[in-house]
């Protein structure tokens, strides 16, 4: 019997696309997101379970591929080229999708120990910490979680290279590569002593300024109380800057300091502080709160669960 061999329609590109994915041997796209991902050759060799050489060898094959030198050194490590960084995502996507397929690929919660890392920006991790710790530990009690609370000039690339999975905050994450999720709306209010002598009547935004502030650090990356100190003339009336919005309610309610913070917050302080909590006459009086990932992430069944239970976690 004889069989025809298939002839791709002409201009379909197949004639061209389908031998060239069979002369690629496609075990390199795995060491290349290995090595991506710890930028060390020797770590990646060791979670591969290959010798240095052959990590080496393969990273040699992959910058004749792709026709670009993809790593380069620096420091003790290696960094990726533009052109590696611009693949990182396709190629983590495409493994994570024939993984998916995979027998025995499953994501089953109860019997994972799978590490999550997350960012739960401060103050926001004062309320969601414990509740995605507790939510977690009942329906998967082996998966361990580990949780940080502030951003910093690396949290894009923590996230692009897995090394943090999720952030939850008040920041948006505006790149295309981003997945950003809104999870609900927050609303802020004033805040100061309950024995605050000036503070009555309807307030103007001009009265509010014209009061002695205590805020987040301004220098800290991402300040929750940056959006309101846009400005010299506002960033003027500041007394006091403080670390985390807890220290700084404390000190509102022993000064005639003031100062503006989520209403959850505050309501848990009121008491214990002898605090006063007025409505924020301003433009900016609630901020709205993302979960955030790299899309690269998404296609893992795992991280999928872990979105799912996120979000109705947090939106509860």
């Amino acid at each position: 019997m004889i069989v025809e061999k298939e002839v791709p329609e002409p201009g379909s590109g197949q004639e061209h696309i389908r031998p060239q994915l069979r002369s690629v041997d496609l075990n390199l796209l795995t060491v290349f997101d290995a090595v991506m991902q710890e930028q060390n050759i020797t770590r990646a060799a060791h979670i591969l379970g290959m010798s240095q050489p052959a990590v080496s060898n393969a990273v040699s094959r992959l910058k004749v591929m792709f026709n670009d030198e993809l790593f380069v050194r620096y420091g003790r490590g290696i960094q990726p080229t533009a052109r590696a960084s611009q693949l990182f995502g396709s190629i983590r996507q495409a493994l994570q999708l024939v993984q998916n397929e995979l027998p025995g690929s499953g994501f089953e919660p109860i019997s994972s120990e799978r590490v999550f890392n997350l960012c739960v920006c401060s103050p926001l991790d004062n309320y969601l910490t414990s509740l995605i710790l507790n939510n977690v530990n009942e329906v998967a009690p082996n998966i361990h979680l580990v949780f940080k609370s502030c951003l910093n000039q690396n949290t894009e690339h923590q996230l692009r290279y897995q090394e943090l999975e999720f952030v939850i905050g008040y920041e948006e994450f505006r790149r295309p590569e981003f997945a950003c999720v809104p999870l609900f709306h927050d609303e802020m209010v004033l805040v100061a002593s309950a024995n605050h002598p000036r503070l009555v009547g309807p307030l103007k935004e001009s009265d509010i300024y014209q009061e002695e502030h205590a805020t987040v650090s301004l220098e800290r990356y991402a300040s929750f109380s940056q959006p309101w100190y846009d400005t010299p003339e506002k960033q003027a009336c500041i007394a006091y800057q403080g670390m985390a919005l807890i220290s700084v309610l404390n000190v509102v309610s022993q000064t005639e300091l003031i100062a503006i913070a989520p209403r959850w917050l505050a309501e848990g302080f009121k008491q214990k502080l002898n605090l006063q909590l007025l409505p924020l006459p301003m433009k900016l009086n609630s901020r709205t709160c993302f979960l955030s990932w790299h899309e690269a992430a998404g296609r893992d069944k795992g991280h999928q669960w872990m979105e799912e239970l996120l979000v109705s976690v947090c939106r509860h």
